[in-house]
């Protein structure tokens, strides 16, 4: 899912945005809005916690990370989405990051 799809779908409230980086990831900068921080380690353990009835989008940093959690969740009947180049790709979109100082980590 484009970073543009994936800004419209969150402030109309369609998906649930999980964000699967470390962190110190997380800290440096994240996405805006209602998402939540699931470490790509815990995320099977926190699965029950996903809503099954609305589509999720996971992202990480380039987008590697989160396709894997994505073809993972969608074996398993979720409706699962990655955010296509990570934050990066958000970022590079000029699209905001919270806190608005904040940055892309290196991973």
């Amino acid at each position: 899912m484009t970073p543009d799809d994936v800004r419209r779908r969150l402030d109309a409230g369609e998906i649930q945005l999980i964000d699967v980086r470390e962190q110190y990831e997380w800290d440096a900068g994240r996405i805006p809005g209602d998402s939540r921080h699931i470490e790509l380690e815990r995320l099977s353990s926190q699965a029950a916690t996903i809503d099954r009835q609305r589509p999720v989008v996971f992202q990480c940093r380039l987008g590697a990370r989160s396709l894997m959690a994505a073809q993972a969740f969608r074996r398993a009947g979720f409706d699962a989405w990655s955010l296509a180049g990570g934050i990066q790709a958000w970022h590079d979109a000029g699209l905001p990051l919270d806190p608005p100082d904040g940055s892309v980590a290196d991973h």
